[in-house]
């Protein structure tokens, strides 16, 4: 086991996520984040495994195709080593013996990175969930509504 400071309270959970879409082949997974809060390297597990079995669910999305979310389990999870603060690190990760032409290739420049891009919901299998679609609209509805007044 790596080191765990004894202060050690967060942890870093990568969990895993697969759709299923009714009638569709595509395979979408998402690898989700999570902060984890615990006093111990088991507890954090076991909390990351109970977040990940939360995250389960099956529902209609807006094409009438029932989308079944299942966890496939835990890719990494790591302790946090320093006060959950503006600049604290949460991970890193060690790369030894690259060229300069590969350690170039690490940065991304700014109108690349991920934040910054744009949402292309088009390129993806529609995972909207029927009931969010009809919350939104209703929404968006009542606001016009309001401006229109």
């Amino acid at each position: 086991m790596g080191y765990i400071p004894s202060d050690a309270k967060w942890y870093l959970a990568e969990i895993v996520q697969e759709m299923l879409i009714e009638g569709e082949s595509d395979t979408v997974v998402d690898v989700n984040f999570n902060l984890v809060r615990a006093d111990s390297p088991d507890e954090a597990y076991q909390k990351a495994v109970e977040l990940g079995r939360n995250g389960e669910s099956t529902y209609e999305n807006t094409d009438g195709k029932e989308v079944r979310v299942v966890f496939r389990g835990l890719r990494d999870l790591n302790v946090i080593h320093d006060e959950l603060e503006h600049g604290a690190e949460l991970i890193y990760e060690r790369k030894v013996g690259l060229t300069q032409a590969q350690v170039q290739t690490l940065s991304t420049p700014k109108e690349q990175l991920g934040v910054f891009q744009p949402i292309t919901p088009d390129l993806e299998p529609n995972l909207m969930p029927l009931d969010v679609a009809r919350k939104l609209d209703e929404h968006l509805k009542s606001t016009s509504s309001r401006i229109g007044s």
